[in-house]
């Protein structure tokens, strides 16, 4: 090629041509370096038919810099890029951003210098070298890394550093991963197992698109089926993708891998280091990362050899990306299978109704696991009534519930209460006054944290400590708690149980891998009588002795206004539910609501979970939404109210006119400020035949807009807020 078309990671920009020097290979994909004015741009070599833009004169054309020491981009990572922009109106190199995961990777390998603690203990510390020290046992990390763990300056580090405290470390970059063996551990499969196994390394082993929804209940050994397949690749040489949905579940997991197959797999997440995220993507661009287990942003690597992608709990929201590339990887992943050609599993023992309507469709092939590994019965689950079992004043558990965990108790058994809400209560207010503490950021009360003695907002982060008087009347000790949250729960089992050994849940105390390693570890040896906590706990564990689950709120999930409160409810409280009885100990579920006869609660209580699933997808149907119908929202914000408002409106002044979409608002969104920024909403309702996305684009595409202004497309929203 003597002369190239760049994609730079620059919106602005727009498309870039080059010349290509005499003695310079380039080819698509290429990772290069070109001058921009003074400066030194990233660019991605395109097919110049793909990118829009005037061709300029070649006499006008500067050369290429230098070709980066990086595999080009394949071919159908690319067409995934091009795919992804285009389904979800958001601009290519938002989404070519996500494969270059690590800048740093693209000039090879080589050593670089990380610090550690030396092990000499000084007699006389400062208070911030006091606690580095307390933060960094046993840590390993540049220096900026560890002052961003210890949360001191980089200046504090580098002086001990000088005086001996740290001492420097060279790390080869490229050094190689240990090698998984197929053949390390293998499992002993039931039946169903097998014939569920056997179908997925069939796929592998013919290649090509096949995607599968694997539809097991909790406790079915989903897990070891799909294992079959990574094994079966690994074996030929083939990578293999697994996206999690949260890191928190990354630890449980790789346990489960180590014990399969020997080694643990490359990770990747956005707490790696900068030096495991280089190392990483230099093993994933050569082929030589065998398995890859990640969060979403995993799936747009650049990987060689890809023969087969994993989405383990495919049902979760947490594969909805919403900021940036509002993306859903669960969705994307299946489309890159198919550029891919590559077998493509998606696990979950409450699958979302789309899934379920696309295997009904036959798009998907449906592999049933309806029993429990091992002879393992599923939990019997029973409805408590709040409004006729109400708990004692002042308490959140009916007496049914403390029964049971007593129970537990006394037969050395595990309890297991499960409730969505962090903090220890929701809204703090005076009682003399009723002032109510917001986040003055967000539309969002503050949420007290007793543990940590602080106030706090899920939305922003802002953060102040619990005040000793009233900041609006100014009178003391009147601060109330409302609502319970996991660490309230938790107190009232302490009071209740005081011999129990509480552990609480959350992503606020299970914030590290090794402190999920921690809890696993103690949850297994029986270390732990009652675990409380908040989603995180609603999937992916198993503890043999674990035989009762409280749900403590069950109508929780059903407020405000999300459009799939209802599937939503029933997956989570499903999930927590098959927490309880997965050995050889039968299990017992309670769910405390006060609507009993809403669908959610009796398809829980029936079992009946077909029955739910028919009557969800006739109310979608009646109202066209996903997956019968198509829904797309256009957020405008802005740190400036009017300005917010007023672009909204000229943004609804031009709707289009279209036989098959129905446009609401503008409207302030229910999360009207967030982050400081005023927030407006436009929610699109399409019918299937609609081409939503290219309306969309003729219609916000001439627009203008002042500086301060975001608009942002969300298609396929699951946030209504």
């Amino acid at each position: 090629m003597r002369r190239v078309r760049l994609l730079v990671f620059n919106q602005v920009l727009g498309v870039l041509d080059y010349r290509v020097p005499e003695g310079m290979a380039v080819e698509y994909g290429s990772l290069v370096i070109a001058p921009l004015g003074p400066r030194q741009v990233l660019g991605i070599v395109w097919e110049s038919e793909r990118l829009p833009g005037e061709e300029v004169a070649e006499s006008r054309l500067r050369p290429l810099i230098e070709v980066l020491p990086a595999p080009p981009l394949p071919a159908a990572l690319r067409r995934l890029i091009e795919w992804t922009a285009d389904y979800y109106c958001a601009p290519m190199q938002s989404v070519a951003r996500m494969a270059i995961g690590s800048a740093a990777a693209l000039r090879g390998g080589g050593t670089m210098t990380e610090y550690r603690l030396t092990g000499v203990e000084p007699k006389r510390l400062t208070p911030q070298r006091a606690a580095a020290m307390d933060a960094l046992e046993g840590e390993q990390a540049t220096i900026r890394e560890l002052a961003e763990r210890a949360s001191v300056s980089e200046g504090v580090l580098r002086g001990m550093a000088s005086s001996g405290l740290l001492e420097p470390v060279a790390v080869d970059l490229d050094r190689p991963y240990p090698r998984a063996r197929p053949d390390f551990a293998a499992p002993d499969l039931s039946d169903g197992q097998k014939a569920a196994a056997d179908k997925f390394v069939a796929a592998v082993q013919q290649g090509g698109f096949q995607p599968f929804l694997l539809d097991g209940v909790t406790g079915s050994g989903k897990t070891e089926c799909y294992f079959e397949a990574v094994a079966e690749a690994i074996a030929l040489k083939k990578q293999v993708l697994v996206l999690l949905p949260e890191i928190a579940l990354t630890e449980n997991f790789l346990r489960r891998f180590e014990a399969r197959f020997g080694v643990p797999p490359v990770l990747w997440h956005s707490s790696l280091k900068s030096t495991e995220r280089r190392r990483a993507w230099r093993a994933i661009v050569k082929g030589e990362a065998q398995v890859v287990v990640g969060a979403r942003s995993a799936l747009f690597l650049p990987y060689a050899r890809l023969g087969l992608i994993v989405v383990d709990e495919a049902h979760e929201v947490s594969f909805k990306q919403d900021d940036g590339v509002r993306y859903n990887a669960r969705d994307v992943a299946v489309i890159r299978a198919r550029f891919e050609q590559a077998p493509v599993i998606l696990a979950s023992a409450t699958p979302a109704l789309e899934s379920m309507q696309l295997a009904e469709a036959g798009v998907y092939e449906k592999v049933d696991l309806p029993d429990r590994f091992g002879g393992a019965t599923l939990p019997h689950i029973e409805i408590v009534d709040l409004r006729a079992e109400p708990p004692e004043r002042g308490r959140w558990l009916a007496p049914r519930l403390v029964e049971q965990m007593q129970a537990r108790l006394e037969r050395g058994e595990q309890s297991l209460l499960f409730l969505n809400r962090r903090g220890y209560a929701p809204l703090t207010l005076c009682r003399n006054c009723g002032h109510r503490f917001q986040c003055p950021n967000c539309t969002a009360w503050l949420v007290e944290h007793r543990l940590s003695r602080r106030l706090a907002c899920h939305h922003c982060g802002h953060e102040l400590p619990v005040p000793e008087t009233c900041p609006e009347c100014g009178t003391g000790d009147c601060l109330v708690a409302c609502g319970p949250g996991v660490e309230r729960i938790a107190d009232e089992v302490r009071e209740l149980m005081p011999e129990a050994r509480i552990a609480l849940a959350t992503s606020d105390t299970l914030n590290s891998p090794a402190k999920i390693s921690d809890f696993v570890e103690a949850a297994e040896n029986k270390m732990i009588d009652v675990i409380v906590g908040t989603q995180l706990v609603t999937k992916g564990y198993h503890f043999p002795d674990l035989t009762l689950v409280g749900v403590v709120d069950a109508d929780l999930g059903l407020e405000g206004g999300d459009l799939r409160a209802g599937e939503r409810s029933y997956q989570q409280i499903a999930q927590v539910a098959g927490r309880a009885g997965r050995a050889e100990k039968p299990g017992e579920v309670y769910i405390q609501t006060r609507h009993p006869e809403a669908p959610v609660i009796e398809a829980l209580a029936s079992g009946d979970r077909d029955a739910f699933y028919a009557a969800e997808a006739e109310a979608r149907r009646d109202a066209m939404a996903p997956p019968f119908g198509r829904w797309a929202a256009i957020i405008v914000s802005s740190e400036d109210n009017a300005e917010a408002r007023d672009a909204a409106r000229a943004i609804g002044g031009v709707r289009p006119d279209e036989p098959d979409i129905f446009i609401y608002g503008p409207a302030p969104a229910p999360l009207s400020l967030l982050r400081g920024r005023h927030r407006y909403r436009l929610l699109i309702n399409a019918r299937r035949t609609a081409e939503l996305q290219a309306i969309i684009r003729r219609w916000l595409e001439p627009l203008q807009f002042p500086r301060g202004v975001r608009v942002a497309v969300d298609i396929d929203p699951y946030s209504f807020v």
